[in-house]
């Protein structure tokens, strides 16, 4: 029986998680979960699974988590040091759900305890990689990557030793709702058209984020960090039917992809589970039912947020933490309706231009830089 602490338990991840642990309830057991301010569906889930710790955001929703959990005995923590309090505690398997800048502090925390982190937040990674996998490295820390462009890649460099022997490292991209459209075809999309991802079941953050193919800049950066690998070995490739998730080409000519539906129960349960393998719930995949697999270059011009990502990987440093802080900025100042589609690549683009005041070889300098990024973001948004 492994117990699990989860971090962002009523999102897609968690619901997820909570899937597969209701399918296997003979080896998975919830130790503690948090949420931002779902109140009623975390309580809904300590019903269910009757977890020891509960983490809320704010005092308020901690009376009202109390209020409608009348007869739970466990701990109920709240806010940024609730969080760390629950990443502390000693548990099998860490899954990190939480969506943004906001998950990197837990993760540190989390890769500090040796054990399991199973990572699904991309942030942690963009903005402050380099420490966290330090971090989890010094601790004997395992970090299982959920992402399943990641976890593919993963899969596929098992048993291989060192990577000097490979040549290149591809995640697909499915192109998101807009691949067919030119880029000023997508000057005027709306946010529920940007949210409508063709394949694939998720927030509204990280749809915006397929939508502009930031998402598969953020995961090349995050594949640099997780596999130690140089930004020239990495590359994306768009694949419409979102089967092939991962592509490792090595240098006797062979190219090895992993294949899968696109459900998340599929990387999820491989880290769950890791190192065996367990049934996801997921059908069997049917590739004479598909009948096809295409593939295309990606138009950087078309797509201009992967090709600020690239750009920021390359220059390392801050700038993967400032790209990511400004490119959080204005995904939610489109979904608030406040600009359009594409000055999202255009907010990210003039925060990168700005100068840096804070360098970033210290992850306490990681929350100035973030503030400073997401300000000047704020600041080219109120100007246009």
């Amino acid at each position: 029986m492994r117990q699990v602490s989860l971090f962002g338990a009523t999102g897609t991840i968690g619901d997820n998680a909570l899937d597969l642990m209701t399918r296997h309830a003979d080896r998975f057991s919830l130790f503690a979960a948090s949420a931002d301010n779902n109140v009623d569906k975390l309580a809904d889930i300590a019903r269910r699974f009757n977890p020891s710790i509960l983490v809320i955001g704010e005092a308020a929703g901690r009376e009202r988590l109390a209020a409608a959990l009348p007869d739970f005995s466990g701990e109920i923590w709240v806010g940024e040091s609730g969080l760390a309090q629950m990443a502390q505690q000693e548990t099998d398997i860490a899954i990190m759900g939480i969506v943004g800048f906001a998950g990197l502090a837990p993760s540190m925390i989390c890769a500090a305890q040796g054990g399991t982190l199973a990572l699904a937040n991309k942030e942690a990674l963009v903005a402050g990689g380099r420490h966290l996998m330090g971090m989890a490295g010094q601790h004997g820390t395992k970090i299982l990557p959920v992402d399943s462009e990641h976890n593919a890649v993963f899969q596929l460099l098992q048993g291989q030793g060192d990577l000097q022997h490979v040549d290149k490292i591809v995640l697909t991209a499915s192109g998101g709702p807009f691949r067919d459209l030119s880029y000023d075809e997508m000057r005027d999309v709306s946010t529920a058209q940007a949210v409508a991802h063709p394949n694939w079941d998720m927030g509204a953050k990280i749809s915006v984020d397929s939508a502009t193919m930031m998402n598969k800049g953020l995961e090349l950066i995050e594949a640099r960090h997780l596999f130690d690998v140089a930004a020239d070995k990495l590359d994306a490739l768009i694949h419409p039917q979102s089967i092939v998730h991962g592509l490792v080409y090595f240098a006797d000519g062979s190219v090895l992809a992993q294949k899968g539906s696109p459900d998340m129960r599929v990387p999820l349960a491989y880290c769950m589970a890791y190192p065996q393998r367990i049934d996801a719930g997921v059908a069997p995949l049917d590739l004479a039912a598909h009948g096809r697999l295409d593939f295309a270059a990606v138009d950087r011009a078309q797509f201009p947020c992967l090709a600020l990502a690239e750009a920021a990987m390359r220059a390392d440093g801050s700038a993967p933490a400032r790209l990511n802080a400004a490119n959080e900025v204005a995904v939610a100042a489109f979904l608030e309706g406040r600009i359009g589609f594409l000055q999202i690549a255009e907010t990210v683009d003039a925060v990168l231009q700005k100068a840096v005041s804070e360098g970033s070889d210290d992850v306490a300098a990681l929350p100035a830089i973030d503030a400073e990024a997401r300000a000047q973001a704020g600041e080219f948004i109120a100007a246009l």
